[in-house]
């Protein structure tokens, strides 16, 4: 788009009172937003309130400053990097998923391969969001990143939001299984901030490996920082672009249950890992079992679940994630044995194998040189299952 229009979009966003609803309205009525702007206040008055009508022929006091910045945002980007879009309803580019469902945003920012953004960026019927605990266990953050290099694997792209923890490992385990520029974004993060920001600023250098390799999504504009009102916002256009929403750790008060409650209201699948019971960041996904979430132990319970054929076998192939009997049990220590899957102390694993505490120690690094066994805070230890 050129200058002039994307002035006018940014207008509208900007407009006091007029939110996406009221606004995809005076769009369906007038067509672009420059022939909203060009209406009168009494024109404008047949179809919104008078505060909203006066609030539309005012300009916004930032209007111009935001129009500049994002121009010029535009303008600047580094050929040898990323590409830079804006892209509103009207545009081909964005995603269809999106459009059905109740509030989608009037534009949003797009950051990722320039051959991504030529074309559709989104690909349709192709998401699966991945969303869980900020503060994982050794075995969550595990799953994440499993489950997502093994769903990438068969095709799918993987949407989160950028968050530390299950959020981060999920974008990391898509870009793991991606060889190469994707034909389709490995991995889409759909972020709570200006797209000339990153937070959490640890996930800077993924931030970075996303935008070569994937996509960087916001509707916030340039320079708005990480308000906490704008993450569960964003949530509904994580889940409204993918297909389904796989919840790996959620405590009960998580803003991964309100993107699964949004997946549920916009008619998309959800799905949710157990976990122990002894564990507060598995109460909410066994909360969304109970409510009627599908529960599932390995990647290709989700594909079976959105009849998605494997395009390429998961590697490596994800086994159960909980302890059952496909394990075998030859691999098994007695330690191992002991330690079963939930966290454990020290003093409690001494007790259970008539150990020494010395040996305890030796043995327990072993295993966590192995990658067999996780050191959690708190000095308790937690078995990791295979993969």
């Amino acid at each position: 788009m050129d200058r002039e229009e994307l002035g006018a979009w940014l207008r509208l966003t900007l407009s006091q009172g007029i939110g996406n609803s009221t606004a995809r309205s005076l769009l369906a009525r007038f067509g672009l937003p420059q022939a909203i702007f060009e209406q009168t206040e009494a024109a404008l008055r047949l179809h919104v309130t008078a505060a909203q009508a006066r609030a539309l022929c005012a300009v916004p006091d930032n209007w111009s400053t935001l129009q500049e910045a994002t121009w010029r945002w535009l303008q600047d980007a580094d050929p040898q990097g990323p590409a830079r879009a804006v892209v509103t309803l009207g545009d081909a580019r964005y995603p269809q998923a999106l459009l059905q469902t109740e509030d989608p945003p009037l534009l949003m920012y797009l950051m990722g391969p320039a051959s991504l953004l030529a074309q559709s960026p989104f690909p349709s019927g192709r998401c699966i969001a991945v969303v869980g605990s900020r503060n994982p266990t050794a075995q969550g953050a595990e799953n994440a990143r499993l489950f997502s290099r093994a769903l990438h694997g068969a095709g799918l792209t993987i949407v989160s939001g950028l968050a530390l923890g299950v959020d981060a490992a999920a974008h990391e385990g898509a870009l793991d299984a991606a060889l190469g520029l994707p034909a389709a974004a490995a991995t889409i993060a759909v972020v709570g901030t200006g797209l000339d920001r990153v937070y959490p600023r640890r996930n800077l250098d993924l931030a970075h490996r996303i935008a070569s390799q994937g996509l960087l999504v916001s509707e916030y504009p340039l320079g708005t920082p990480p308000l906490p009102a704008n993450f569960p916002k964003r949530n509904r256009i994580i889940s409204g672009v993918s297909q389904g929403t796989l919840v790996v750790e959620a405590a009960l008060a998580s803003g991964s249950l309100i993107t699964a409650r949004m997946a549920v209201e916009q008619g998309r699948e959800v799905f949710a890992i157990p976990g122990s019971i002894h564990a507060p960041q598995s109460r909410g996904c066994h909360a969304l079992i109970r409510q009627g979430a599908k529960l599932v132990e390995s990647a290709q319970d989700v594909l079976e679940e959105l009849r998605f054929p494997a395009l390429a076998p998961p590697e490596p192939e994800i086994t159960h994630c909980v302890d059952d009997a496909a394990q075998a049990p030859e691999a098994d220590t007695p330690l191992l044995q002991a330690l079963g899957f939930d966290p454990i102390s020290a003093d409690a694993l001494v007790a259970r194998t008539g150990m020494t505490a010395a040996l305890l120690q030796v043995e327990l690094l072993e295993l966590e040189l192995d990658g067999r066994v996780a050191r959690l805070p708190g000095g308790l230890f937690q078995r990791l299952a295979a993969a």
